[in-house]
């Protein structure tokens, strides 16, 4: 069984735009930020990171812990599909 392809944060900001009528360029301008962080954000190619997710979180009225916990969730299943984790032998006992 094949995991679904994880869903960068960029896939959600721009159903949000979408929703709201809000251009790439109108969220970069209202944040402060270059247009091209907005654009590489929805299209995948760039992380949120803590700066961006206060600014993205004031601007629409979001909590920055949205923002950061989907790049989180994102970053993690990235991880899950390319890191092997099973040779690795755990150095405590599970809890009881």
């Amino acid at each position: 069984m094949t995991c679904p392809k994880p869903i960068h944060p960029g896939e959600h900001l721009v159903e949000i735009m979408e929703e709201l009528g809000i251009t790439q360029y109108r969220l970069a301008k209202t944040i402060g930020v270059p247009q091209i962080r907005i654009h590489e954000i929805v299209h995948g190619r760039r992380s949120i990171t803590a700066d961006t997710a206060l600014r993205i979180g004031k601007a629409l009225r979001m909590t920055p812990d949205y923002w950061l916990n989907l790049q989180r969730m994102y970053d993690l299943d990235v991880a899950r599909g390319k890191t092997n984790v099973s040779t690795i032998e755990p150095l405590v006992e599970a809890p009881a």
